[in-house]
């Protein structure tokens, strides 16, 4: 009697698993990171309607890569679930963290029961009233849950994105610096940044009343990315003017050799 072959419940995990990852892989890198007045959401992406950031309630905000129809799901369950909780109780019981569990939750009991494990990387963020109270939460495909401290990279090549991205961050960046160094981090060394009509870019400022999410779009997107060119040409300025001295005053300084003693014989005082 033929019968089907058997795989061990290790060996289909594994294989969930790496089909999860060359889909996620197949994407364009997200960045979450903090600046000095809030959370930063950046992400090349050429389509106008459909986002991989979004609001989900007053303090949160959701990035995601993968397969667009699956996070899509995963976000208006979220919403749903903020929106319940906030009616029913008290909108300052709705958290990031409370979010954060859900979806991993949810995650976890698709990769263990379905056919098909979901194709998406998922981040939450909740502004605080304080940077240290910022809340920066990655859920992967499999329901795991990772406390980011600063910033998070999802999707594509994250690992050398966010290689990239730690050797520019730092705390309490304003937001054009914040900004060019996501960019900087999301271009391959060599490559060309992409153009403003192409990278979709959110904030969540903590100085905003009542909903804290903010699309930076056109103008003032543009105007940002002009200021963080000027502050950094301001920066390499001072640095060029420094080497520029450094390099003159080494040509001007005198000769400061020893003497070179003359040729003869030596005396030494002893009068033989």
């Amino acid at each position: 009697m033929p019968f089907g072959g058997y795989a061990s419940p290790e060996q289909i995990m594994r294989d969930r698993a790496e089909y999860a990852r060359k889909g996620i892989a197949r994407g364009r890198s997200v960045v979450v990171m903090q600046y000095a007045d809030g959370i930063l959401f950046v992400a090349p992406n050429p389509s106008k309607a459909l986002h991989k950031i979004s609001e989900i309630y007053d303090r949160i905000g959701f990035a995601a890569v993968g397969r667009y129809n699956e996070f899509e799901s995963l976000r208006l369950a979220g919403i749903r679930y903020a929106d319940i909780n906030g009616y029913t109780f008290n909108r300052n019981d709705v958290t990031g963290r409370g979010l954060a569990n859900l979806y991993a939750q949810q995650l976890g009991m698709i990769f263990t029961e379905s056919i098909k494990s979901f194709e998406v990387e998922i981040v939450v963020a909740e502004v605080g009233e304080a940077a240290e109270d910022d809340q920066i939460y990655r859920i992967t495909f499999d329901g795991s849950v990772f406390d980011e401290q600063g910033m998070a990279v999802i999707g594509g090549q994250a690992d050398a994105v966010g290689g990239r991205l730690k050797e520019r961050y730092v705390d309490g960046l304003p937001l054009p610096q914040a900004l060019d160094a996501a960019l900087t981090a999301l271009t391959e060394p060599g490559g060309e940044r992409p153009p403003v009509t192409q990278i979709e870019v959110a904030v969540l400022d903590r100085g905003r009343e009542h909903r804290k999410f903010l699309r930076l779009t056109g103008p003032r997107l543009e105007k940002l990315l002009e200021a963080a060119k000027e502050s950094q040409e301001g920066a390499r300025q001072p640095v060029a003017e420094q080497a520029q001295e450094e390099q003159a005053s080494a040509e001007q300084a005198p000769d400061t050799a020893p003497p070179i003693a003359p040729e003869g014989d030596i005396d030494t005082g002893s009068g033989e």
